[in-house]
């Protein structure tokens, strides 16, 4: 065995009694040698609360509905000023209808004498069976005048009745004595112009290829009424409804015939474009009831404008001889009262009925329930045809478009 050195064991000696000194001034329990571990805190502090941020989305706004317009109707009385009561438009110039409205009686045969001068400014017109297979016109200008108008022909019956409705001054070129005899002890005779020195410059001789016309400047007459202290007093001519809006129900209308002889038939054509029927003409006689017809647009001389309407009306009376001579072919109607009529509009035809109840009451439109018929706001053409007129419609090759004929067949 190997021995171990004296300085070593010295050195372990010392060192095993510095650890048992140590050993014994540590701290503990009394008779325990085994440390005390204090406990460490192991809880997890706690999660601060995040309040979420509440962003406010402001509701989603309701849309605002705007309401259609009501459309404007006027009539049939109180018409606020400046509005036609004979088209229901208002004019530039309010004054102008602070007047009387000027009546002319215009030609429409012989076919030479068309185009006529100054009918597409006219408010009102009226076509009506005279004699022998021929019409003429009776044209009324209120809401605008027209510098020429032409040409001016002889009155008839009828045009009692027009001077009646409308009391205006009345322009014609002679009459028949016993119709002149009735003119001249009518109530409205101081309103009568005919050609007369009196008369111009206003109401003058116009020879467009030495055809020597009577014509009138309807502008120009106001100066020359004054001057013969004629009274213009405006008179009432309340009557009549207007409404731009297209009313219920009605059949399609898009073309409208209205034949009153083999010599004298015309046709009223929609036009969607402008909302107005345009007029076409006879240009040669048609014996064989409508098979033959031929037709040309009709202008105005004047304005070489198309004649067109916005209301085509077609007025069912029945007419009368005034004259007891076998030979002659003098004629007036029963324009009072109501009766059966026909009104175009927007490319639509309604059944009506017309309605004059009093003599000084314009002509007018009303329902199967006695309330008045809107006409569109413009120009109105009436179609004045006998009681036993015939009315037929047929389809044409055009998506379901009607053609309506009106035929007229006298009733004397």
């Amino acid at each position: 065995m190997k021995e171990i050195p004296v300085a070593t064991l010295k050195k372990a000696f010392a060192l095993f009694l510095v650890v048992t000194l140590l050993a014994g001034c540590a701290p503990g329990n009394p008779g325990s040698t085994t440390p005390t571990i204090e406990a460490t805190d192991t809880s997890v502090p706690p999660t601060a609360t995040i309040t979420p941020t509440v962003t406010e989305i402001p509701p989603t706004p309701t849309p605002t509905v705007t309401p259609t317009p009501e459309p404007v109707v006027f009539g049939p009385a109180d018409f606020p000023e400046g509005v036609n009561p004979l088209t229901g438009l208002e004019v530039e110039d309010p004054d102008i209808l602070d007047r009387r409205p000027v009546i002319v009686k215009v030609q429409n045969l012989p076919r030479t004498d068309r185009p006529q001068f100054g009918l597409s400014l006219a408010d009102l017109v009226y076509e009506y069976y005279t004699e022998q297979g021929t019409t003429r016109f009776t044209a009324i200008y209120y809401g605008q005048d027209a510098e020429l108008v032409a040409p001016i022909r002889s009155a008839r019956f009828f045009d009692i009745h027009i001077n009646e409705m409308y009391k205006g001054v009345f322009v014609f070129g002679g009459a028949y004595y016993l119709l002149l005899n009735r003119l001249m002890e009518s109530d409205f005779a101081d309103k009568l112009i005919i050609e007369a020195d009196r008369w111009l410059p206003a109401v003058r001789r116009f020879d467009p290829g030495a055809r020597n016309y009577l014509s009138v400047d309807t502008a120009a007459l106001q100066e020359v009424l004054e001057k013969n202290n004629v009274d213009n007093t405006r008179p009432n001519l309340d009557g009549m409804l207007f409404s731009p809006e297209v009313p219920d129900g009605g059949e399609d209308g898009s073309q409208v015939i209205a034949r009153f002889s083999a010599a004298i038939y015309n046709r009223w054509d929609y036009d969607p474009e402008t909302g107005r029927y345009l007029r076409f003409s006879d240009t040669e006689n048609d014996i064989t009831g409508g098979e033959n017809e031929v037709y040309e647009q009709l202008t105005d001389a004047l304005t070489e404008q198309p004649i067109a309407a916005d209301n085509v009306v077609i007025v069912l009376v029945r007419y009368e001889i005034r004259d007891p001579r076998a030979d002659a072919e003098v004629l007036d109607m029963q324009l009072l009262g109501q009766g059966p009529a026909y009104i175009a509009r927007d490319g639509k035809l309604y059944e009506v009925q017309w309605q004059r109840l009093n003599r000084d009451s314009v002509l007018t439109l009303v329902d199967a329930e006695g309330n008045p018929f809107p006409f569109k706001p413009g120009q109105t053409w009436f179609e004045i045809m006998a009681a036993n007129t015939t009315v037929t419609s047929t389809d044409t090759d055009d998506d379901g478009k009607l053609l309506w004929r009106f035929d007229f067949h006298s009733d004397w």
